[in-house]
């Protein structure tokens, strides 16, 4: 079967290329953004053609250059841009191999390739891939039938190799907020405060006197302002008077109570409901509880930045969005431009991941430069604008219902989840808005295995385990007070908090240890595995009883329910805080391409998954975010990070998934259980802060 991303783009040649003697090009369409996938990428190309991987030029993903993968997302560029590789280099392989056995007159069985040349009998066939590049049409499609290696032949699959993006960012100029093009102009935007807002005055008097000597021009279409001058010192200074001094109508004015996940309950939403039946009345014992978590920040280490240019009726745009195509057609409906006249180049971004500010940085830089032709337009987010401006991570508040029968064993399971959308913000931006163009028409939601309709809000929204009775409705909050869009996981990371928890919350109502009653309903050995593993690792059979301020805690899910399988363990101490003692973690990602590059992944989820739960909080008011420094919305830092030990299962025989958002979910659920465990007393709503910690037990 041919993968689909490679049955979307149908010529090899697209894919994989020998045009440079001694070189392979290798194109894809995903976005490295810090996680590693291009470098798991080349390997599997590297590996399927049997090439070192310094002969490998991997493309930087451009709509002229790439394949159309649309997005990079869900941890999923290994598992279906990873398929597509390999098939496209086994497709090309056996081309080669077959011209190769021609020209040699022997059987393809008997040829072997070593670093881009054949062999024959174990010696030099005397051919390499590029003495036979003229003669071999890689424009042709791809059949399905050419193998894979196997795993007993990899030589490089399975093996730690080093990233391709680090040296760059260690050395200096990797990322696009580096970017310098000759004639760049450098731009600023002022922000409409909220989305129906009209500008009723701007004081241009202040915003050229701020900007000194340097000439600023001011750019302005609808309610889209933009200042641009060569200086960039300027524009910093000019765009903070623009903001002093303009007047609007029409901002928005919300309460703070918006800020609080339970505050979606009083919104519009609309109901969606699935799985088995609701559960009859019986004696059965019940509980209920209800989690939440806040509006959350991408919280990027560098502001969004987009740089454009628009000359001879064609505009090339470099951005750090997460797709290279997607971008194209934002662009093309904004800019009134036709597709085929827009080229958009990827450029890694400080701290890129899930939809942040840089789509709309790349639209605004576009939209100044079809507006002034000619030089590049180059626009740099400050931090006020990331925090204020970007699509939030929106809030969710789970209220959860379970049964257990007379033997202790949970039965029936019911998740109602009220959340903002997960994707709302896809194919939209704020310029759109400032220059008051229709909004995209509605996209269908797409549909899961099974016909389930698919949501951002309702992945993991059950557990992964062994439940007679399983159902879930999710109360879409659409519009909400803000504009949220994807952060890393969507809401699977919430909806395991809440589910991982609360199982925790059953183990004690059934008189049970967590760990045993957690392997009392999962029958799948990979799973089981994991959980016996992270419990080895943490010393869980010397727990103790709690509630003397030391805690250990551990949480397990299986990713979107069909992705890896992990359980994470975490050791901490309560006082007025949370501290991180330990934490332990154990993942099943089946076959591992780079294994240094998996444990990475897994380690940063965890640590950003401690920050979230520990740390992390938008808080809305008046005109939109309040918290638009980093003394606002703190977030953990270097020296509240603990120990992090990672047991990596090498599951070579299995299928390769993701690892990107995996450990997110179950090491938030791991700090809620370790913190219930220290204080006797338990937390539902995130973040762990002091003021919850004191509620908690003056509650208890």
């Amino acid at each position: 079967m041919i993968p689909a991303n490679l049955a979307n783009n149908p010529r090899l040649d697209r894919w994989v290329g020998f045009e440079t003697p001694g070189r392979v090009r290798v194109a894809v369409g995903k976005v490295e953004y810090g996680q590693g996938a291009l470098t798991g990428l080349a390997m599997m190309a590297a590996e399927e053609l049997d090439v070192a991987m310094d002969r490998l030029d991997m493309v930087v993903p451009q709509t002229d250059r790439s394949p159309d993968e649309g997005l990079t997302v869900g941890s999923m560029s290994i598992e279906t841009s990873g398929a597509a590789v390999r098939q496209a280099c086994a497709e090309a392989r056996a081309l080669f191999t077959a011209r190769a056995a021609e020209r040699l007159g022997c059987e393809a069985a008997d040829l072997d390739i070593r670093d881009g040349a054949f062999q024959r009998g174990g010696s030099p066939a005397g051919l390499t891939y590029w003495d036979l590049a003229g003669e071999v049409d890689l424009t042709q499609a791809p059949t399905g039938e050419a193998a894979w290696k196997s795993p007993d032949r990899h030589r490089l699959v399975g093996q730690d190799v080093g990233r391709l993006d680090l040296p760059a960012k260690v050395f200096g100029a990797a990322y696009l907020q580096d970017l310098s093009l000759p004639g760049m102009l450098h731009a600023r935007v002022l922000r409409q405060p909220g989305p129906a807002a009209t500008l009723a005055s701007l004081d241009e008097a202040a915003i050229r006197h701020a900007a000194g000597e340097a000439a600023v021009e001011i750019v302005r279409d609808v309610q889209f302002v933009a200042l641009v001058s060569e200086s960039e010192r300027a524009v910093a200074a000019a765009i903070g008077a623009a903001e002093l001094g303009a007047r609007w109508d029409n901002g928005r004015d919300l309460p703070s109570s918006v800020s609080e996940a339970v505050s979606l309950k009083t919104m519009e939403a609309t109901a969606y409901p699935a799985g088995d039946p609701p559960a009859e009345a019986s004696n059965r014992r019940r509980h209920q509880a209800a989690y939440g978590r806040p509006y959350i920040a991408h919280g990027s280490m560098g502001p969004s930045c987009g740089v454009a240019q628009f000359k001879d009726g064609a505009l090339t745009v470099w951005t750090h969005a997460q797709g290279v195509y997607p971008m194209r057609q934002l662009l093309a409906r904004i800019c009134g431009l036709a597709p085929e006249a827009i080229t958009v180049i990827h450029a890694q971004g400080a701290g890129t991941y899930g939809h942040n500010g840089a789509d709309d940085a790349a639209v605004d830089a576009a939209v100044i430069a079809v507006r002034r032709p000619g030089p590049p337009i180059r626009v740099q987010w400050r931090r006020e604008d990331e925090f204020g401006h970007e699509p939030l991570g929106t809030a969710m508040h789970i209220e959860l219902a379970a049964e257990l029968d007379a033997g202790g064993r949970l039965v029936d399971y019911t998740a109602e989840i009220w959340s903002g959308s997960h994707t709302g913000g896809r194919g939209s931006a704020l310029a759109q808005t400032a220059l008051g163009l229709p909004p995209p028409p509605p996209m269908p939601a797409p549909t899961l295995p099974g016909g389930v309709r698919f949501s951002g809000g309702i992945l993991n929204a059950l557990p992964s385990y062994d439940i007679p009775a399983r159902r879930y409705t999710e109360h879409l909050v659409a519009p909400g007070p803000v504009r949220t869009s994807s952060l890393r996981g969507l809401g699977g990371p919430v909806n395991t908090y809440a589910a991982e928890c609360f199982i925790d919350e059953l183990a004690e109502i059934a008189g049970q240890d967590p760990l045993a009653f957690r392997l009392g309903m999962i029958s799948d050995p990979r799973a089981r595995h994991v959980v016996q593993r992270v419990a080895e690792m943490s010393g869980w059979s010397a727990r103790g009883p709690g509630g003397g301020g030391q805690g250990l805690g551990l949480a397990y899910c299986r990713y979107r329910d069909r992705g890896a399988y992990i359980a994470v363990a975490v050791a901490l101490s309560v006082d007025t805080e949370v501290r991180l003692d330990r934490m332990w973690c154990a993942a099943d990602c089946g076959q591992v391409i780079n294994p240094d590059g998996v444990r990475n992944q897994l380690e940063g989820g965890i640590i950003m998954a401690a920050s979230w739960t520990l740390k992390e909080q938008v808080r809305l008011a008046g005109r939109g975010v309040q918290s638009i420094t980093w003394d606002d919305y703190p977030i953990l830092r270097f020296d509240e990070i603990p120990p992090v030990d990672i047991d990596l299962v090498m599951a070579q025989s299995e299928r390769s998934v993701g690892a990107g958002e995996v450990s997110l979910g179950p090491a938030m659920a791991a700090i809620g259980n370790a913190v219930a465990h220290a204080l006797g007393a338990r937390i539902r709503d995130l973040p762990f802060t002091r003021d919850k910690i004191a509620q908690a037990l003056l509650a208890d």
